[in-house]
């Protein structure tokens, strides 16, 4: 079994952590392929990072479609371009904010997301809302760290150690998710420290990917998600076009 794990920032030293991360979980027999695109944004902070980082999944999707890939990870927290990337893959696709959220959610009554900059706790509210968590996500935090920074400023991990302890409890919540996929690799460490399970959406959309593709499972194509018909683009995206 082949699992692309796609960073869907450019930043390859945050590729190989991610990597790492969703290897360390995988079972025998699956392989873990760690990319990232060739074009985008260093870091998705903000929604025309989002945006912008589409086009760079997409291009993943497709070389992974061509080396036969049995299906993908999205590895940011926004979930970005998740629909788009469901079109063009044969097999499924998940992202880390959902599955973390829904391996939370086994864990206890309500779950506490800490992610980095403040301006991106609107986006993880509205996906908690969206995959329909509003009971269980009872808040989401900032620990106010740039993403490329939790790589290397020196006192991130107490940071963010400290920003879940916070949330904890301010929220009374019996689980945590880490809001980046920059922290996958601070998972043990954070929950050794305050003495709840701590859920990193890498390995939780790599085992969910894995076992969707064991039980022969992938994204329905009966309407929304059928193959997107074929048209020309233009401009910087024309090589995403096909022939009609």
């Amino acid at each position: 079994m082949l699992i692309k794990v796609i960073n869907p920032n450019t930043t390859s030293s945050m590729t190989d952590t991610i990597g790492r991360c969703a290897r360390a979980v995988a079972g025998p027999g699956t392989l873990v392929d760690a990319v990232n695109p060739t074009m985008g944004p260093a870091s998705i902070e903000s929604h025309v990072d989002e945006a912008l980082s589409v086009p760079g999944i997409l291009e993943q999707i497709a070389i992974g479609e061509q080396q036969g890939a049995d299906g993908y990870v999205i590895a940011c927290f926004g979930d970005p371009g998740m629909d788009a990337a469901r079109e063009a893959a044969a097999g499924p696709v998940v992202g880390i904010a959902e599955a973390a959220m829904h391996a939370a959610s086994f864990l206890g009554r309500g779950f506490s997301v800490v992610t980095t900059l403040q301006r991106t706790t609107g986006r993880a509210q509205d996906l908690a809302d969206h995959y329909g968590f509003t009971r269980t996500c009872l808040a989401v935090h900032a620990c106010d760290i740039p993403v490329l920074d939790l790589e290397t400023d020196p006192d991130a991990r107490k940071i963010v150690t400290e920003a879940c302890r916070d949330a904890l409890e301010s929220d009374g919540s019996d689980a945590i998710v880490l809001g980046c996929a920059g922290m996958a690799d601070l998972c043990e460490h954070i929950s050794s420290e305050i003495g709840v399970p701590v859920v990193d959406g890498v390995a939780a959309a790599t085992l969910a990917v894995q076992s969707l593709v064991t039980m022969g499972l992938r994204t329905g194509t009966r309407s929304e998600f059928a193959p997107p018909p074929p048209k020309a683009y233009s401009g910087l995206l024309s090589g995403f076009g096909s022939q009609p």
